[in-house]
């Protein structure tokens, strides 16, 4: 008989209707494929069942989370060579029901599960959200999906994301650090804002504080922060206090539809409105531009997908709903700046910097694999996994341009017409 890892591939191959792009080592010891080929180990029988039970990215994204799969070699390397199976089919590939019309990919998948072992499909790892299938996104439920991706522990997050601690996407240099990458980034904000000292600053999604302390001490704003999370909260009024700026940054608890104390004179949005969701996004542009005085602006920082041809179609990912972001959404950036003309703002500028995402998050895994002992201690094995294989899997999608990643400038225009903004636009590039 053939070692398991000849008959994986090959039973992989029939099932696939395509070559497997990986070299496989299974649980037996064996391998087959390329010998040059980035190689993907099997531990053991468990895998497969898990990738047999929940056929796509979803069963493997629990083999991998629950260390029943690893990658030799270089990760990077090897999510990519799988993409083609995994993330980029495409919607006119053929979906595993038609596939099982064939008589031999039937038989292949039943040599499959004789191989996989007792036909019992293996629980979920504990890092997997437990979640209703519709977003609601009430209070509720964001509060509970924004306490599963940033509760992680302060600790933790100062791993990944280094002293800055910035969580979105930096604005590098060519010879730029991290850290003066995200400085630039958060300079580049308060430019578009056109921040002067005296004026009221709401920061949505604050994260650990560092867009209003940069907006406060640079540039002599008051700001107002909120967040769901308690964690991001403590540690941001800490890094306030610290830096001695109480009396012009207060952080609060809170959602941002139960903000009233506007009128702004700005209000930046970074990263944040992944989180708000479709059915919800023309009620979140609408309380951010009744919170504007007229002539204040809005930055709006936000990860973008591509359009699909049928919108209806569309499906939330589904390794990151389970693992990163229960309930995020992306939307293609036509569709972000068509709610917020909807909602009165008018839109005077839409920058994307896809390509320096990709490269945050290679240096956010580079922290992170740098200090994996420290990362697994503070959180889990399964949770440190699910970091490393998301960072590294979006990395790849931005350099593909899979996804991308915009900065809109819009402006709550008074019936004047006077914007308020230059003649020529980008000029706080210097």
């Amino acid at each position: 008989m053939a070692d398991a890892a000849s008959r994986l591939r090959s039973l992989a191959e029939q099932m696939l209707g395509a070559p497997l792009p990986v070299r496989l080592k299974a649980w037996d010891g064996s391998q087959a494929g390329p010998p040059d080929a980035p190689t993907l180990v099997v531990r053991n029988r468990r895998a497969l069942r898990r990738m047999l039970f929940k056929p796509g990215e979803l069963g493997l994204a629990r083999a991998w989370v629950s260390g029943d799969l690893e990658i030799e070699g270089d990760l990077y390397t090897t999510l990519d060579a799988m993409a083609g199976l995994v993330w980029e089919r495409g919607e006119d590939a053929r979906s595993l029901a038609q596939a099982l019309r064939d008589p031999g990919v039937r038989a292949a998948a039943r040599e499959l599960l004789k191989l996989a072992g007792p036909p019992i499909p293996p629980a979920p790892p504990r890092e997997e959200v437990r979640r209703p299938r519709r977003h609601l996104h009430t209070r509720r439920t964001d509060k509970r999906a924004i306490s599963h991706h940033y509760d992680v522990g302060n600790d933790f997050y100062e791993i990944v994301l280094g002293p800055s601690m910035v969580y979105s996407c930096a604005y590098w240099e060519d010879a730029g650090t991290l850290e003066s990458a995200q400085r630039d980034k958060l300079e580049l904000v308060c430019a578009k804002l056109g921040l002067k000292e005296g004026q009221r600053l709401l920061d949505v999604g604050c994260g650990w504080g560092s867009m209003a302390i940069h907006a406060a001490r640079e540039h002599g704003v008051s700001v107002v922060g909120v967040t769901l999370s308690q964690e991001q909260a403590a540690y941001a009024r800490k890094r306030v206090a610290d830096e001695g700026l109480t009396d012009r940054v207060e952080i609060r608890v809170q959602d941002y539809r139960d903000v009233v104390d506007g009128p702004f004179d700005a209000i930046s949005s970074i990263g944040m409105a992944e989180h708000v969701g479709a059915e919800r996004y023309l009620e979140y542009a609408r309380q951010l531009y009744a919170l504007l005085k007229p002539g204040g602006r809005l930055l709006n920082h936000q990860i973008a997908r591509r359009p699909q041809r049928d919108e209806s179609t569309y499906e939330v990912d589904e390794f990151i709903d389970a693992y990163v972001f229960p309930d995020g959404e992306l939307a293609p950036v036509g569709s972000t700046v068509t709610q917020l003309e909807r909602a009165g703002f008018e839109v005077r500028d839409v920058e994307s910097i896809r390509e320096h995402y990709a490269r945050t998050l290679r240096r956010w895994v580079a922290n992170l694999e740098a200090d994996w002992d420290r990362a697994v201690r503070l959180t889990s094995p399964g949770r440190a996994r699910v970091w490393r294989l998301y960072m590294a899997a979006s990395a790849l999608a931005f350099e593909r341009n899979r996804i991308g990643v915009n900065q809109v400038l819009a402006v709550r225009t008074p019936e004047s017409g006077a914007s308020g903004l230059p003649l020529r636009a980008r000029t706080w590039h210097g």
